[in-house]
């Protein structure tokens, strides 16, 4: 699978700009493009896409971990680029005006055949996670309802190996040793500390990282 980060509190390729959120394309084999969240400005979220290379048209469905504006700022804009998708939220998300279809997640699910939802967890975030050949890839949006919780809640799908998005503001570092790979982006209050901390597991995000697992 491929992750490509599109917005970012930091950039990593020159040419992009950073901003406030985070937003990513999700790409398994033999599965519709993913876009992760929307970032908080449609604007950045489309000019980082071009620049990127990514055709708004190919993405086939909108993954939304939960309704802060610094992840669904975005949307309308894609939608006014590409309105043929399906949109997955979270129960508590309001529904987004303009898209193909939209599909409310409460509990887990199975969205494709290495793909999965965590469900909306703590009332408030969803987070995505693909099945692959060295384990379990966790995409989240800023981890309100903990990473412990997201990470016990994935597991159900299988043996965990990364985890990429926005950590907030954790710091039960511990938890990360049952992982081979750590992205923390956006909202990730500890970045020094957990690269500090796994710096053979750790990988630094920014917009326009790409990571190939």
């Amino acid at each position: 699978m491929k992750i490509t980060l599109i917005y970012d509190n930091e950039v990593y390729q020159k040419g992009l700009k950073s901003d406030w959120g985070f937003a990513c394309l999700v790409e398994v084999e033999n599965t519709p493009r993913i876009l992760f969240d929307t970032g908080a400005n449609g604007k950045i979220l489309l000019s980082n896409m071009k620049k990127l290379n990514i055709d708004p048209s190919t993405i086939e469905e909108v993954f939304i971990s939960h309704a802060h504006w610094d992840h669904t700022g975005g949307l309308s804009d894609f939608l006014k680029q590409n309105n043929r998708v399906k949109v997955y939220i979270p129960a508590s998300c309001p529904e987004p005006h303009g898209a193909q279809e939209v599909v409310k997640v409460e509990k887990a699910i199975q969205i494709h055949e290495n793909v999965f939802s965590t469900g909306e967890l703590a009332g408030v975030e969803q987070s995505l996670v693909v099945k692959t050949e060295k384990g379990l890839v966790v995409v989240v949006g800023c981890s309100h309802p903990g990473v412990g919780t997201i990470l016990n809640s994935a597991s159900n799908f299988g043996n965990l190996h990364a985890i990429v998005g926005g950590l907030h503001g954790f710091n039960e570092f511990d938890l990360l040793n049952k992982l081979e790979l750590v992205c923390a982006c956006h909202c990730t209050q500890f970045k020094s500390k957990i690269k500090d901390l796994f710096p053979q597991k750790y990988i630094d995000g920014g917009a326009g990282k790409v990571i190939e697992i």
